[in-house]
């Protein structure tokens, strides 16, 4: 449910909900009072207790009292001069909120209620013998400060003195029923709005107010630099869309801090393993050239010997640099490529014959089958593909054990495409580590491959250029056995255009 939605709903809830309800409550309390107020009382009618006209419900409270006080006068008026019955009658409509006052020619000679009798203005205010009709049911006399029902019975006493009766009722006040069921429909009122505005107020804060303390306490913790939490709301409103963003900020962020981690930690093994790198040769170079200095080298022979060995020093710190700028280019993606068509079969002739000089003076056997046409052509960079082949082999070369090293090159036709394998007898990678030997900085035994040197990127400098070609590269090994690593490359074919 939308936000909007929400807030119209809990708009309309906590308005036409309680009202509804305390519509409901005060219909039922007030039937089930007018009905229990018509059976204690003996009433022929139904009392609307609710009814601003107060004076209906005092009329009729009073009508069976007096009805059996004009059918009394009837037949016994010598009765209403006896103060035992008089006051028996007064106690029964005293039950019905009435008082009794009964007046024999001008004297007053019974007044059922204490404070009326010394209520002289009332007194002297009672309506005259036959004032009021005696089919009424009643008149109204005001005396300024209160409201009161009078109905008046005329008669004759046995001497033949006229007599009234009158039942008199105070309608300024409620009756004790109707003064309870406004007590008890205001309390029912105040529950109904209570329990309403507590459901609405639980719905809310589950809703609205519990995200945003998510929010809230998300955001302290990504302040914080604690990044692993997670949002798990599940609302479709604006606030789930916002944690949902929230929460892919955060992942994000993960990543990237993570990403930095671990570049960081590159940085530092890739600074370790070039220092390492560069102290061997460096420190090969300064012990032939003090033995040069010294004359240690004094025959022409050793001269030469020493001469070519700073220099072959030399040129693997050159190489090295050489590889730690195309790593750089790696990062910031600005390899430079210079494609052309290169014909395969002559193209690792000549590396197999440049490559095998060195091989042949580290006492390696290096061994090249070409199973491809002679006029199969690929596009791709020379020198870039030249490093591909020298990493390889380089990184063959690091790890042969054998006492005599193998390294067969290869090429193969695979339809539309040519595969190269480059194979050695060296000790091989375990199963477990074969799929990452071309992530940066990966070494399969760390503790032992650091005596053999290496900045650790010189396979994924190569699978690189080779993805960069529109190629694909794996690796094969057997511990023990060696290690054959495959590269593929697209052939170079004419596009013949009809004319």
């Amino acid at each position: 449910m939308r936000l909007k939605t929400r807030l119209t709903t809990a708009f309309l809830a906590i308005t036409i909900v309680p009202l509804f309800l305390i519509s409901v409550c005060i219909y039922a309390l007030s039937s089930y009072q007018s009905q229990s107020f018509k059976r204690v009382y003996g009433l022929a009618e139904q009392v609307e207790l609710l009814s601003s006209n107060s004076l209906q419900i005092f009329n009729r409270l009073t009508q069976n009292a007096q009805e059996e006080i004009r059918q009394a006068l009837q037949s016994s008026p010598e009765k209403f001069e006896d103060p035992e019955y008089l006051a028996l009658l007064n106690e029964q409509l005293q039950d019905h909120y009435a008082c009794l006052v009964v007046r024999k020619g001008q004297t007053l000679i019974f007044i059922g209620d204490e404070e009326l009798a010394h209520d002289e203005q009332l007194r002297g205010l009672l309506p005259e013998y036959a004032i009021l009709n005696a089919d009424m049911e009643g008149g109204i006399y005001l005396d300024g400060d209160s409201q009161h029902l009078i109905k008046q019975i005329d008669f004759f006493f046995p001497d033949k003195v006229m007599g009234s009766v009158f039942i008199i009722s105070d309608v300024d006040d409620l009756i004790p029923e109707v003064k309870f069921m406004v007590i008890e429909m205001f309390a029912t009122g105040i529950a109904i709005l209570l329990v309403t505005a507590s459901l609405l107020t639980m719905w809310i804060y589950r809703s609205i107010l519990k995200p945003l303390d998510k929010i809230r306490k998300a955001t302290k913790d990504i302040r914080d630099g604690n990044l692993d939490f997670t949002m798990d709301i599940d609302s479709d409103d604006e606030l789930g869309e916002l944690c949902m963003d929230f929460e892919e900020m955060r992942m994000r962020l993960k990543d990237s801090n993570e990403e930095k981690l671990q570049y960081d930690r590159e940085s530092k093994e890739l600074i370790s393993n070039i220092a390492h790198d560069l102290k061997t040769p460096i420190t090969a170079i300064k012990g032939y050239a003090e033995g040069i200095m010294d004359g240690v080298a004094s025959s022409p022979e050793r001269l030469d010997k020493y001469i070519r060995t700073i220099y072959n020093k030399a040129n693997d710190m050159d190489r090295l640099i050489d590889e730690l700028t195309f790593y750089s280019k790696i990062d910031t993606n600005k390899i430079p490529y210079t494609y052309s068509k290169i014909n395969v079969s002559q193209y690792f002739k000549d590396c197999v014959e440049e490559v095998g000089l060195d091989m042949e003076a580290k006492g390696i056997e290096l061994g090249y089958f070409n199973y491809t046409d002679d006029d199969v052509m690929v596009i791709a960079d020379a020198e870039q593909m030249k490093r591909v082949i020298n990493n390889i082999i380089s990184n063959s070369v690091k790890y042969l054990d054998k006492k005599r090293g193998i390294i067969n090159i290869r090429i193969q036709d695979a339809g539309d495409f040519i595969q190269v394998g480059i194979e050695d007898n060296g000790r091989g990678i375990a199963a477990k580590d074969l799929p990452n030997i071309f992530d940066r900085f990966y070494r399969a035994d760390a503790s032992r491959n650091s005596s053999k040197g290496g900045s650790g990127i010189g396979l994924s400098i190569v699978r690189k250029i080779i993805e960069d070609h529109g190629g694909r590269i794996w690796a094969t090994s057997k511990e023990g056995s060696g290690t054959e690593v495959h590269f593929v490359l697209r052939k170079y074919q004419e596009v013949i255009q009809n004319e």
